[in-house]
């Protein structure tokens, strides 16, 4: 199956974007014709510091490096990179009807969180993912629960320039991760991680241990004494028990039986434990691909010609197809 997902240039890597996303991601290459994009178009509908954005957009790359991401199984390469994209969101935009749009969710939560700067990206952004996805003809998209709705509308989307144009597009699956689509604040167990909040509130992938043991101890957890997954009624331990089954490999049950009797302080403590052991290691590979610039740029510039090859292919055919003018 060829697939393609993609992460916006903005922060460091949490462990809830890990669990959720790119741990996936470095598995899904293994079984899969795998696209992975650095999406920093997207990021442009929230205004970005011109100086920073494209040192944090380099650092992205070098982080799903970091994460397990390997240019001989997949294609990693920036969104802006490949001109196509912007072209064919375009032609998708004359597809979609402003309706179809305002009825995204993500939109009415951004321009209500960005009220000051509801500008027009924010409306089509879906246009634009849309043709990220069908560029590639892609079958199937790796997503949480708070995207389906925009890769339901690339389904229609593709459908609908198929039967006014000609077979062209895929309509893509949708890959839903089963676990750790959604780990909770470590500060507000009852509100998604995220690196927007509070320093408190996130474990990033390349933390320094010392930081990590720290926030796991200053971790909310509940009212009572008992190990318990609950979601309902002890958010706090039941995100801090999933975030350690997840790292753990070990079934929430096994990890609630391990833990059966024993203090918070304990638990906390294995648990810090267990994150430093096993990020240890992606912070040092981080390290030393920072150190390599010319590796880096050499995978960089690869993995934009193949994107772009295939890119430039699909552009060919529906530009015939529309009946757009040859240059």
């Amino acid at each position: 199956m060829r697939i393609l997902s993609g992460i916006q240039p903005t922060g460091e890597l949490h462990i809830g974007n890990y669990l959720g996303a790119t741990k996936n991601w470095a598995e899904l290459q293994a079984k899969h014709d795998c696209f992975f994009m650095i999406a920093d178009l997207h990021a442009l509908t929230t205004p970005q510091n011109p100086k920073e954005f494209s040192k944090t957009t380099l650092s992205k790359f070098i982080e799903l490096l970091a994460v397990g991401l390997n240019p001989e199984k997949c294609i990693i390469f920036i969104q802006s990179h490949i001109k196509e994209h912007a072209e064919l969101a375009w032609i998708f935009s004359t597809l979609t009807s402003l309706s179809e749009l305002e009825r995204m969710t993500q939109f009415k939560d951004k321009a209500k969180k960005q009220h000051t700067n509801i500008n027009a990206g924010l409306l089509t952004y879906p246009t634009l993912m849309a043709a990220d996805i069908l560029l590639y003809k892609t079958q199937g998209v790796p997503v949480g629960k708070d995207q389906t709705q925009h890769l339901e509308l690339t389904r229609t989307i593709a459908k609908k320039f198929n039967s006014t144009y000609g077979k062209v597009f895929w309509e893509p699956e949708t890959l839903l991760v089963k676990e750790g689509a959604k780990i909770m604040s470590l500060a507000q167990p009852l509100k998604k991680m995220s690196k927007s909040d509070t320093e408190e509130s996130s474990i990033g992938v390349f933390e320094e241990a010392q930081s990590i043991q720290k926030k796991i101890q200053r971790a909310v957890t509940d009212a009572g004494k008992e190990i318990k997954y609950d979601p309902t009624k002890k958010p706090g331990i039941s995100n801090l028990l999933t975030i350690y089954s997840l790292f753990s490999d070990e079934s929430l049950s096994q990890a609630e039986k391990r833990f059966k009797g024993k203090e918070y302080s304990v638990f906390k403590k294995a648990l810090a434990d267990l994150l430093v052991k096993k990020l240890e290691p992606l912070r040092k590979k981080k390290e030393k691909l920072e150190s390599r610039e010319l590796y880096v740029q050499e995978i960089l510039h690869q993995g934009r010609e193949r994107a772009q090859s295939i890119a430039a292919a699909t552009m060919e055919e529906v530009r015939e197809k529309i009946g757009l003018l040859k240059a």
